[in-house]
């Protein structure tokens, strides 16, 4: 699914007059842009000129200083072949930053390497709001949560042509806010996706955190002394399976939903927002889901934190797997991990929402790189999906291959 680019340029227009209007009048913008960016262009205005050319500089030997040996870095390391893949696939430039906003790492995709490095979106660059107005890494910085800034939704004009998407990170035993990851680049490459791939690669760098806790003066303890990590697996793709510490949970189909409604928010979800992702427009209470909640509590023995509700354990899906696989380039193994709809039936927005990015993720990489075998299980869960299969041939020729007649014979099963 992409975006229309009309509406894109139209959506654009929208966005510079509202922030011309705020800018030269300081009102009228208000119905023009959602509430939390005017509210951080209010803040903005108080603490900088639009005419700023560049972010400030941190000292450089201190940023080196924060980076190294951080737990930040040691995740950024396990899974940085996937980090740079992504931006040079997407043409992105993506930053990891510390709890105050400063980057720490980057990498970027030719183009948008050499932008960022204009604007000192660079290791060092303070991308605070206080020092460089509204943008998405401020924003879920001090919101907690997912963000996206288009164009001139930007306070600051030097960076009115990119789209930027940022998640907070977490330390996945704590629940501690450690920084945020950024994707950024041109406004025109929007796409609907990007929000939930900057959530997704938040969750791929928890993931391959050091088990470590955070103690009241900033150091960190190991969790753990050897073995295997303790912890949640939940198996959510095609069906549901929940395993805490290697035992099987018998959870109804509602706990283990909010259960992956957390898994996939590890930065916690107060009661309303859950209440939104779970239900959606459903008439139903918030006592009810207090009680659900209670009972889960009671079924993961105490280990899910309130106000936010947050997991305290490590935790890992086949989501996780399957994404991971993508980004490393191994179709088989993702398809292989691929077990069908996120909790098929499942009535909760969130979740269909992370159902479709991860469809449509398996679905593009089969397109780019349609592995015959691959292809093969993947028409058996979606069997109605020609493309995949046309395209699968078409890469196979004329030539014999072991799976050739029985792709024929499901492209035409599917066309009947």
């Amino acid at each position: 699914m992409s975006v229309n680019r009309r509406e894109l340029q139209d959506r654009r227009v929208g966005a510079v007059r509202a922030w011309t209007a705020f800018v030269e009048h300081g009102d009228g913008a208000g119905p023009l842009v959602r509430p939390e960016i005017l509210r951080s262009w209010q803040r903005s205005g108080a603490a900088i000129t639009p005419d700023l050319r560049e972010a400030p500089l941190a000292d450089e030997a201190e940023t080196a200083a924060a980076w190294q040996g951080s737990p930040l870095q040691a995740a950024v390391e396990r899974v940085e072949e996937d980090l740079r893949r992504t931006a040079e696939d997407g043409d992105l430039v993506l930053a990891v930053t510390d709890a105050d906003t400063r980057i720490l790492w980057t990498y970027g995709g030719r183009v948008m390497r050499r932008r960022a490095e204009t604007v000192n979106f660079v290791p060092g660059g303070r991308w605070d709001e206080s020092s460089v107005g509204t943008n998405a890494l401020a924003l879920a910085s001090r919101d907690a949560a997912p963000s996206m800034v288009f164009s001139a939704e930007h306070y600051a004009p030097i960076v009115h042509n990119w789209v930027c998407w940022a998640a907070p990170v977490h330390d996945p035993a704590t629940g501690e806010q450690l920084g945020v990851i950024d994707l950024s680049t041109t406004w025109d490459r929007t796409h609907p996706i990007g929000l939930a791939t900057a959530r997704v690669l938040a969750r791929l760098i928890e993931g391959a955190m050091p088990r470590t806790g955070v103690r009241a003066d900033g150091s960190y303890r190991p969790l753990t002394s050897g073995g295997e990590d303790p912890g949640l697996a939940l198996k959510l793709l095609g069906r549901a399976e929940v395993l805490l510490d290697g035992r099987r949970l018998l959870l109804t189909r509602r706990q283990t939903e909010i259960l992956a409604l957390l898994a996939l928010h590890p930065e916690g979800l107060a009661l309303d927002q859950l209440h939104a992702l779970l239900y959606g427009d459903h008439a139903v209470t918030l006592s009810t889901l207090k009680a659900e909640v209670s009972h889960l509590r009671h079924a993961l023995g105490g280990q899910l934190a309130s106000r936010p509700y947050r997991l305290t354990i490590p935790v890992e899906t086949d989501i996780d797997v399957v994404i991971r696989r993508i980004r490393q380039g191994h179709v088989a193994e993702a398809v292989a991990a691929y077990g069908g709809d996120l909790l098929p039936g499942t009535e909760s927005p969130g979740l269909a929402e992370m159902g479709e990015y991860v469809a449509v993720a398996v679905r593009e990489a089969l397109l780019a790189d349609p592995v015959p075998g691959a292809v093969a299980r993947y028409t058996e869960l979606a069997p109605y999906d020609t493309e995949v299969i046309e395209v699968c041939l078409a890469a196979l020729g004329e030539g014999a291959h072991p799976l050739r007649a029985e792709l024929l014979g499901r492209l035409a099963a599917a066309r009947r």
